[in-house]
C-alpha cells in the first residue's frame, strides 16, 4: 500500500509537470500524430503489452479475500481501467514535452525533464521513482507467482515442499523464498530485453489458452454436449487469426488477405454464436463473462495477432524453455501426481474402514 500510494503521487507529478512544460505542437510535428501510420501503432502494441500484464496476479489472492466472487472481478477490471488511464496520460505528457524524434530510449522521462524543462532535480526524482517502480513490479510478480507455485505443488506437479504455508501469516513461505532466489538470479544474469520478450510471449500464449478454455468450458459439457463442434470452432478461429496476422506482415498484394481472414474470423464467431447457444453448458452460478463468445474470441484473435509481431528469437527461446518444462513434467510431475492420487485413495479407504469399525 505504501508503494502504491508513492506511485500514484509519482505519476501525478509526471503528468502535471509534463503538461505544464509541454506544448501541443510537439504532438503533430514532425511527421504528424502517427508518423509511422497504422503499421507503426500495431508493431508497438506487442511491446507496450508488457505494461498491461500482471492483473491476473489478483486472482491468485482468492484464498486471502473475504468475498472473492465479488471482489476479484471488480479489482481486476478496475485496476486495468485505472492503470490504462495513467499509462495514456503519462505517454501524452511525454509527447507534449518532446517531439518523438528527441525522445531517448534509455531514460525518456528523466532526459525530458533534464533537457527540455531544465529541472535536473526532477530528473533525479523520476529516475529514483522508476527504480522503485521496477522493484514494486518484481514484488507484485513474485506475489502472484508464489501462489501459482503453491497451488501446483499441492497437486504434486512440483515438490510438495513448495506448498508449505507459514503457520502465522498464512502465506506460501517456501515458494516465495524460492522465487525470490530465481528472480534475483534472472535479474543478475539476463538482459532486460530478453526478459521482456519471454514475458510477453509467455503471457500472450497463456491468455490465448485461457480464452480457448473459457469457450470450451462454457459450451462443452461432459456427458451432455458433444465437444467436437466447439473444438472445430476454436481451430477455425485460430487458423483465421493466424492468416490475418501473417497477411499483415506481407506488404503489397497480400492486403486482400487481411480483409479475407478478418471477415472469416467474424463469420466463424457469428455462426458459432447462433448455432451453439442451444447446446451451451450454462454459465457458472457466481460471475460470468458477458456477451459470450465474442469477448473470448476477440482475446484469441488479439493474442495470436500480437504473438506474430514478436521476433523469431523469442519463439526459439520460448520453445527451448517449454521443452525443458515438458521434460520435467514427463519425468517428475506425471509420476508424482499419480503417486499422490494413489496415496489419497489409500488414505480415504483407511479412513472409511476405521469409521466402520468405530460405528
Amino acid at each position: 500500500m505504501v508503494l502504491t500510494a508513492f506511485h500514484l503521487l509519482f505519476f501525478a507529478f509526471i503528468i502535471v509537470a509534463g503538461f505544464w512544460n509541454g506544448s501541443a505542437r510537439n504532438m503533430v510535428t514532425p511527421g504528424g500524430l502517427a508518423p509511422y501510420g497504422v503499421r507503426g501503432v500495431l508493431d508497438g502494441a506487442a511491446v507496450v503489452y508488457f505494461s498491461y500484464i500482471g492483473y491476473d496476479s489478483a486472482s491468485t489472492m482468492a484464498e486471502e479475500i473475504r468475498d472473492p466472487a465479488r471482489a476479484l472481478p471488480v479489482g481486476i477490471a478496475g485496476s486495468v481501467l485505472i492503470v490504462s488511464a495513467l499509462y495514456c496520460l503519462m505517454s501524452v505528457a511525454l509527447c507534449v514535452m518532446l517531439p518523438y524524434t528527441e525522445i531517448t530510449e534509455s531514460a525518456p522521462f528523466s532526459s525530458a525533464f533534464r533537457d527540455k524543462a531544465g529541472w535536473r532535480w526532477a530528473s533525479n526524482v523520476v529516475g529514483a521513482g522508476a527504480s522503485i517502480g521496477i522493484v514494486a513490479s518484481l514484488l507484485v510478480a513474485m506475489l502472484g507467482q508464489a501462489r501459482y507455485l503453491c497451488v501446483i505443488a499441492r497437486a504434486r506437479l512440483v515438490p510438495a515442499w513448495l506448498a508449505k504455508v507459514h503457520p502465522s501469516t498464512g502465506t506460501p513461505m517456501n515458494a516465495t523464498i524460492f522465487l525470490g532466489l530465481c528472480t534475483a538470479s534472472i535479474a543478475l544474469f539476463t538482459e532486460l530485453q530478453i526478459v521482456f520478450e519471454m514475458i510477453s510471449i509467455g503471457t500472450l500464449l497463456a491468455f490465448y489458452l485461457v480464452a480457448n478454455a473459457l469457450i470450451y468450458h462454457r459450451y462443452a459439457k461432459v456427458g451432455a454436449t458433444r465437444p467436437l463442434h466447439v473444438l472445430l470452432f476454436l481451430l477455425l478461429l485460430t487458423l483465421s487469426s493466424v492468416g490475418f496476422s501473417l497477411s499483415r506482415r506481407i506488404d503489397g498484394k497480400w492486403r486482400w488477405g487481411m480483409a479475407l481472414f478478418g471477415a472469416m474470423s467474424v463469420a466463424v464467431v457469428a455462426i458459432f454464436h447462433c448455432t451453439a447457444q442451444q447446446g451451451a453448458a450454462g454459465p457458472p452460478s457466481e460471475w460470468t463473462v458477458p456477451l459470450m463468445p465474442w469477448p473470448a474470441a476477440a482475446s484469441v484473435f488479439l493474442n495470436v495477432f500480437l504473438m506474430t509481431t514478436l521476433k523469431m528469437r523469442s519463439f526459439q527461446r520460448f520453445g527451448i524453455w517449454s521443452l525443458v518444462i515438458t521434460i520435467f513434467y514427463v519425468c517428475y510431475g506425471v509420476h508424482s501426481t499419480y503417486t499422490a492420487e494413489e496415496n489419497e485413495i489409500v488414505n480415504a479407504m483407511i479412513h472409511d474402514a476405521n469409521a466402520d469399525i468405530l460405528s
